[in-house]
């Protein structure tokens, strides 16, 4: 069945929609799981028009709900593998879209699912991530796509707006967690989306963001973990000076870590948000020239 001819039944608004699911399946929002639902059409365009897909597309899509992104997802591209905790919401879901051939509803744990395993059946290494986030999995699932062997072409993700900010941060506001995305792509925030967009509200506003992943990590690093020791040990000491934050992470006396730093180019009282990649890159092969 072609993404033109599969079924398109009519629509109902999605706050209505949302509600009857709902009530017809005997269900209400787990607040422990992050469930907030869509419930904005011109938000689900916008995620939809962002993820640019096309008939070929593999997507792979994290916490699904209703389906509500699903459908738009099946029907645009060529298969989507939707993966969902809750164990009642995967099998409304697999009720729902029984209509879709190329839906493939797995009940479980994404972060205890290798990407590539999930791609068995497809043929291929190639896919997409389309998801609105349940916010408290946001960077333990953005890690568990970018540092994996079979990384996606591109992530299209609902965040919390703050979070949003902190990944696409630039130098002078990096951290942690941006430095480990922005090692493997460039995220973009393509739109902020108020709380009221979802049911029930959340207390905080979201943000769609992009991520356009690279084929390789934007520096060269031949360990990766061992870079990010690195990096969590600038981190460890928020505020401090640098050199400070690598005594005290590396446990490194201050002469070695000043030595280092000299090396490296990096004026010892900078903090590490200001750091860019390029420059944590440099870090790391004085490191690890040192020390592997």
């Amino acid at each position: 069945m072609t993404p033109a001819s599969r079924p398109r039944p009519e629509r109902e608004s999605l706050p209505v929609q949302t509600r009857r699911l709902l009530r017809h399946a005997g269900l209400r929002a787990r607040k422990g799981l992050g469930q907030h639902f869509l419930i904005d059409e011109s938000v689900l365009r916008l995620i939809i028009k962002t993820a640019e897909l096309a008939s070929t597309d593999v997507v792979v899509e994290i916490g699904p709900g209703l389906g509500v992104l699903t459908r738009e997802l099946a029907e645009r591209s060529g298969r989507v593998i939707a993966v969902e905790l809750d164990d009642r919401l995967a099998a409304v879901l697999k009720e729902s879209l029984a209509a879709f051939d190329n839906v493939t509803i797995i009940n479980g744990d994404i972060l205890k699912i290798d990407p590539a395993v999930l791609l068995r059946e497809t043929g291929g290494p190639e896919y997409k991530v389309v998801a609105n986030l349940p916010y408290y999995i946001t960077s333990p699932v953005l890690r568990h796509f970018l540092e994996a062997s079979t990384r996606p072409r591109t992530m299209v993700v609902m965040v919390q707006k703050e979070v949003a900010e902190v990944i696409a941060a630039k130098p002078g506001r990096m951290s942690l967690l941006s430095v480990g995305v922005q090692l493997y792509g460039e995220p973009e925030i393509v739109g902020h989306v108020a709380a009221e967009c979802f049911y029930p509200v959340p207390e905080v506003d979201s943000a769609i963001l992009k991520i356009s992943v690279s084929a390789e990590p934007g520096v060269a690093v031949r360990d990766e973990a061992g870079f990010f020791s690195v990096v969590r040990a600038g981190f460890s000491a928020s505020r401090k000076q640098l050199v400070n934050s690598l005594v005290r992470g590396l446990g490194l006396p201050r002469a070695e870590v000043l030595r280092m730093l000299e090396e490296s180019g990096i004026e010892p009282r900078r903090r590490a948000e200001t750091l860019s990649l390029e420059e944590w890159s440099q870090l790391w092969k004085v490191y690890s020239g040192t020390y592997y």
